[in-house]
């Protein structure tokens, strides 16, 4: 998601921070192609006006004008503009382990809901919370066996009932859950395809039973404005405190995220980034404008390589790369690691530097990952420890134990010495002036 909006608005600063000095007509040219890279990227029309009209008042000011940097000064601007667009306005989901927290899911079938229930429930148990789940959409077929699955999956409770009347499944519910001491409750309610009175009359009578404390309109990132219009009519119907836009790891373009605070007036509280339970953040505006115009986002690289990796293990791998020890099962657990991660394609373009010079339609593919796993797990412990021993006959005994060409061994042989060349090069003194050198310039 974005990446077609982040490459055409990289090539519109490369273009600006190529000029000496800007004047208002080459910033009303740059404002044009922002616009027509916004409207592209299925953003609001009235949303990218009052933007472009924000961002031309800033940018044909002094600030900009007199300063030494006026291209970079234009992109601080407009990622500031971008942050204020998604702004949460200080938002905050609080649960408590002492108390119960009630919260609806509500948004069209297809939407994404019932995983996205899944989803937080598993999020809030990581930060020891006991959640549960409850299959209040009585109507969708397979909806309640779709929980249940998710629930068993993830081994958290999902409370359901033969009865048709979600009044009495909420009873149900919060009877069990004072039962249990659960602290998190969260309701999965009924979707239709299209907005409809019934559908809208029973979220609106479960929300008067149950008095939530949260409701979480759930969206959809791959409709675009539809996202937004459908949003308007729940807002306007259910007062939703937030959202949860889902699917933006798809080929969405963007619109709905950049979209959907000023349209309904509430924030986007979290998104799903993929597929998998564990695939959903909470959403930081400032995060995501840095993505959006090629930064990256290292707080939440750094944030996911602490969930993926062992702070201790990592300090003594440390130790042994720089005594040059480094051997293909430190390599296996760093490719474990990596894994735990997320896409290998979302991972690069976290990286300062690096989003805004990766192709748009940039797809790397992980099960590169398995093949070089299944290689290295197809040698003894003693040739990953001295992988200088693996002469032809071993080469292809490895080859049928993994069921990968002995091409494909010798390449990653041949990577991994390269690696350990850099990696002994690196802990120079020599080196490491080279990597403060390389990390300066990436920060520009």
């Amino acid at each position: 998601m974005f990446n077609s909006l982040s490459e055409r608005l990289d090539k519109i600063f490369r273009n600006l921070k190529g000029v000496g000095y800007l004047t208002e007509d080459n910033i009303k040219a740059s404002m044009r192609e922002i616009r027509m890279a916004l409207l592209e990227a299925d953003v609001n029309f009235k949303i990218v006006k009052n933007f472009i009209t924000e961002v031309e008042k800033r940018a044909t000011g002094a600030e900009v004008l007199k300063s030494l940097t006026p291209g970079q000064q234009v992109v601080k601007i407009v990622h500031e503009q971008l942050i204020n667009l998604m702004d949460t306005e200080g938002f905050e989901f609080k649960v408590y382990n002492n108390r119960l927290t009630k919260v609806m899911m509500v948004g069209l079938q297809g939407s994404g809901k019932t995983t996205a229930c899944a989803k937080l429930a598993a999020l809030y148990r990581k930060k020891g919370i006991k959640p549960m789940m409850v299959a209040c959409d009585v109507y969708r077929p397979a909806a309640i066996d779709q929980l249940k699955i998710l629930g068993k999956q993830i081994d958290i409770p999902v409370v359901f009932t033969e009865s048709k009347d979600v009044i009495q499944i909420a009873n149900v519910a919060l009877a069990q859950a004072d039962k249990e001491f659960t602290n998190l409750l969260i309701f999965d309610t009924a979707g239709r395809l299209h907005i409809d009175e019934t559908m809208m009359d029973e979220v609106a009578r479960l929300k008067a039973h149950i008095r939530p404390d949260y409701i979480f309109f759930v969206a959809d990132a791959m409709t675009g404005q539809d996202a937004v219009n459908v949003a308007r009519e729940f807002y306007a119907k259910l007062s939703f405190d937030a959202v949860i836009l889902t699917k933006l790891d798809g080929d969405a373009r963007g619109g709905a995220a950049l979209s959907i605070k000023a349209v309904t007036e509430r924030p986007i509280a979290f998104v799903g980034i993929g597929e998998k339970i564990s695939d959903l953040e909470i959403f930081y505006p400032e995060r995501m404008a840095s993505r959006i115009l090629g930064m990256g986002d290292v707080l939440s690289l750094i944030e996911k390589a602490e969930e993926a990796m062992d702070i201790e293990a990592e300090a003594k791998l440390a130790k042994r790369m720089l005594k040059n020890q480094f051997n293909l099962n430190d390599f296996l657990k760093q490719l474990q690691s990596i894994k735990k991660m997320g896409p290998l394609d979302s991972i690069i373009r976290m990286i300062p530097g690096l989003g805004s010079k990766l192709p748009a339609d940039l797809k790397i593919d992980d099960k590169a990952l398995k093949h070089v796993e299944a290689i290295i797990q197809s040698m003894t412990d003693k040739e990953r420890e001295r992988p200088e021993i693996i002469n032809g006959s071993r080469r292809m005994r490895i080859s049928k134990g993994c069921g990968r060409s002995v091409m494909e061994i010798n390449r990653l042989l041949r990577q991994f010495e390269d690696m350990k060349k850099m990696m002994k090069k690196m802990s120079t003194p020599q080196g490491m002036k080279q990597m403060e050198k390389l990390m300066g310039g990436m920060k520009e």
